[in-house]
C-alpha cells in the first residue's frame, strides 16, 4: 500500500499518541515507520545535539574507543529510551548523570533510566561504547582508507559508527573530538574549535553551526594534508588530500570557488559556515555529499584520461546537494528523489553551460530509459526498497537522472523563469529543515498559482512516464522482461 507523505506523517503522530495513552512500550527496537526504513529513528524525543569523542590508536582495523553525549528534548513519556545502535560495544551508559540500564535489541540499544522521563523535560544521555571499523564495509559506516578512515553513512549507517537517532527527520547540531596519534591529522564537519596536544597526541574539536543529519556526519583521519582557500563572500574553503597527492590533485580542487559561485548564482548563498573536498584513499564506487565536507575516492581525481569536465560535474553533484539534501533534508527515504534528482539536475545543468554538453539529450536519453527505471525501482517519489542485503541499491538510476527529468518536465511545463523561483524558495524556506515531496508539489503550486498536482502524480507516482512538455515526440522504451521483474536496481 502506497500512503502519500501527509497520510504517513498524520498516522505517526496517532501512533506516537497511542503509545503514550496505552503506557510504556516493552523494551525492544523500536522505528518511527518510515517506507523504506521501518526500523530506523526513534519515537519519543528529539535530539538537539551531539558531542561525540573518538580515540584513534593509529591502527585502522582496531575498534575506537568513543563516548557518545546525547542532548534531547521528551516530546513523550519515556520509560525506555531507544538509540539506533550497532557494530560496537556499549559498556555503560548515563542518563541525567545517573547510571542506567541498557540492552542490546536488534540494531537499537534500549535504555531504561532509573526514573521515567516525562514529555517536555531535557534528556541528556553519556554512551561509553567502542565504534569499530571492521566487518562489511559496503553496509557502510567507517572506511579504511590507505592511511587511516573516513566515513560513508548514507542511508543508515551512522548507527555503526555512534549510537543516535539516525534518521534525517531528526537533525541536530553535532560536535566532535577526535584524538590521534602524532603525524595522523583529524577533520570534521563544520569548523575547527580547538587543537590540543599532549603525550597521548592531538586532540581535534569541530563543531556544526547549523543542524544536520546522521547520515551526513564526517570524520577523516588519516596522513593528510588540508588546504584553505577562500570562496565567495569569504567563505573559508578547506580541502583534505592524502599528502602524496597535495600537487597532483590541486588544479581541480581549485576550481572549487567558481563551482560555489556557479550554484550561488543559480540558487542562492551557500547555505553552510564552510565547505570542501575530502580525498579518501579507498575505492567505494560513489562519491558521498558529507555535510560540508563532501567525501570522493581518490581515484576520481588522479586516474589518468578521466575528462576534467566529467570530475568538476561530479564535484557540483555533490556540492549542489549541500542545498538540496543537507540544508533541505528529507523528511523520509521516500523523499530520497529531491536530494538526487535536484544534485543531478545541477550536475547535468553545470556540463552543459562550462562543457557543452547537452542537457537536453541527456534528458531524452533519460526519457527513452525512464518507463524501464520505474519497472525496476519503482517511480521517483515512491521508490522500491533496497534489494536484501545490498543497501545502496536504493540508489538506482530512477532517483538520479529520472528523477532529475521530473525537474525536466516541470521546467518546460512551468517555465524557466518560474522554475528558478521555486529553486530559490525551496532552498530558503526549508533551510536547516526537513521537508517532503507534498512540500515541493505544494510550493510549485504556489509559485505559478496554478494547481500542479495533476502534473506531479503522474510524473512522481506513475508506473508509465508522462509525456514531455515540449517535446512529443520523445518515447520511453518498453521496460525489458527481466528489468520488470527486477524489485532492486544497480547497487
Amino acid at each position: 500500500m502506497l500512503l502519500s507523505p501527509r497520510i504517513r506523517a498524520v498516522l505517526l503522530v496517532a501512533a506516537s499518541t497511542a503509545l503514550v495513552a496505552a503506557g510504556a512500550p516493552a523494551p525492544g527496537p523500536l522505528g518511527i515507520g518510515d517506507p523504506l526504513f521501518p526500523h530506523l529513528g526513534n519515537p519519543g524525543y528529539d535530539v538537539t545535539s551531539y558531542d561525540i569523542a573518538f580515540d584513534y590508536s593509529g591502527d585502522n582495523s582496531r575498534p575506537l574507543n568513543a563516548v557518545t553525549k546525547i542532548d534531547a528534548l521528551a516530546t513523550a513519556d519515556l520509560r525506555h529510551i531507544n538509540l539506533d545502535h550497532t557494530h560496537g560495544k556499549v559498556s555503560s551508559v548515563l542518563v541525567g548523570g545517573e547510571p542506567a540500564t541498557f540492552a542490546e535489541k536488534g540494531e537499537d540499544l534500549v535504555v531504561t533510566p532509573a526514573r521515567p522521563v516525562r514529555r517536555g523535560l531535557p534528556i541528556s544521555l553519556t554512551v561509553r561504547h567502542t565504534s569499530d571499523p571492521g566487518g562489511n564495509q559496503d553496509n557502510g559506516g567507517w572506511i579504511r582508507t590507505g592511511d587511516g578512515l573516513a566515513m560513508a553513512n548514507q542511508a543508515d549507517a551512522a548507527h555503526r559508527v555512534f549510537p543516535s537517532n539516525d534518521h534525517p527527520a531528526d537533525k541536530a547540531l553535532f560536535t566532535f573530538r577526535i584524538t590521534t596519534p602524532k603525524g595522523t591529522t583529524a577533520v570534521a564537519n563544520g569548523l575547527p574549535t580547538g587543537k590540543r596536544t599532549t603525550d597521548r597526541g592531538t586532540t581535534w574539536t569541530y563543531r556544526t553551526a547549523h543542524p544536520m543529519a546522521t547520515e551526513l556526519a564526517q570524520v577523516s583521519i588519516g596522513k593528510s594534508t588540508v588546504v584553505h582557500r577562500e570562496g565567495p563572500n569569504g567563505l573559508p574553503l578547506r580541502d583534505v588530500v592524502p599528502t602524496a597527492d597535495r600537487e597532483k590533485v590541486e588544479p581541480l580542487l581549485k576550481k572549487t570557488p567558481d563551482h560555489v559561485a556557479w550554484m550561488e548564482s543559480k540558487v542562492g548563498r551557500y547555505p553552510f559556515e564552510t565547505y570542501g573536498v575530502l580525498i579518501a584513499g579507498a575505492r567505494t564506487g560513489f562519491a558521498l555529499e558529507t555535510q560540508t565536507l563532501s567525501l570522493f575516492e581518490r581515484d576520481l581525481f588522479t586516474t589518468k584520461g578521466v575528462p576534467q569536465w566529467y570530475v568538476e560535474s561530479v564535484m557540483v553533484h555533490e556540492l549542489a546537494h549541500q542545498w538540496f539534501g543537507n540544508s533541505v533534508s528529507p523528511r523520509s527515504w521516500s523523499d530520497l528523489w529531491l536530494n538526487e534528482g535536484h544534485a543531478s539536475w545541477y550536475e547535468a545543468l553545470f556540463a552543459e553551460e562550462r562543457a557543452g554538453h547537452s542537457l537536453e539529450e541527456r534528458m531524452k536519453e533519460a526519457y527513452r530509459d525512464s518507463d524501464g527505471w520505474r519497472a525496476s525501482g519503482g517511480p521517483p517519489a515512491a521508490p522500491e526498497p533496497a534489494a536484501p542485503g545490498k543497501k545502496l541499491s536504493l540508489f538506482r538510476p530512477i532517483v538520479y537522472d529520472g528523477s532529475a527529468l521530473v525537474l525536466y518536465a516541470l521546467r518546460q511545463e512551468i517555465g524557466a523563469g518560474a522554475f528558478d523561483r521555486l529553486e530559490r524558495a525551496w532552498v530558503q524556506r526549508y533551510a536547516d529543515g526537513n521537508a517532503t515531496t507534498a512540500d515541493f508539489t505544494r510550493l510549485a503550486s504556489s509559485i505559478t498559482g496554478r494547481d500542479l498536482s495533476g502534473f506531479f502524480q503522474g510524473w512522481l507516482y506513475g508506473a508509465k512516464t508522462p509525456p514531455m512538455p515540449g517535446h512529443a515526440d520523445w518515447r520511453s522504451a518498453e521496460p525489458a522482461d527481466d528489468a520488470a521483474r527486477s524489485g532492486g536496481g544497480a547497487a
